[in-house]
């Protein structure tokens, strides 16, 4: 696979996740900001960007979304769910969740 077609999927995955989060947003604000793992100012930025701005910003040749695992532990706990099916996605978000809060609670 070549460069160019990487930083054109990377560009994809950009603009896609743009275009969710300010789905997400619309739709609740409150728990787009938990799943998403931003701040008010960084919610009112996205809310506030016209299409040309999405855009520019989609651009980049680096991800701008990351993996919100903690660590390789909580990655664990995640994939080695022994919960019935049925609360395991409960439990992967409490987890997640959990780790934003702590990131949270370490830069206070």
């Amino acid at each position: 696979m070549s460069s160019t077609t990487l930083v054109d999927e990377i560009q994809d995955m950009n603009l896609a996740y743009l275009l969710l989060a300010r789905r997400l947003l619309a739709e609740d604000r409150a728990t787009a900001l938990l799943r998403l793992k931003i701040t008010e100012e960084q919610a009112d930025m996205l809310e506030d960007l016209n299409v040309r701005q999405l855009t520019r910003i989609s651009r980049a040749n680096q991800l701008i979304c990351h993996l919100s695992l903690g660590s390789i532990e909580q990655l664990r706990q995640i994939v080695d769910n022994p919960r019935e099916h049925g609360l395991s996605h409960l439990h992967s978000s409490l987890l997640m969740a959990s780790t934003n809060m702590q990131a949270e609670t370490l830069g206070e």
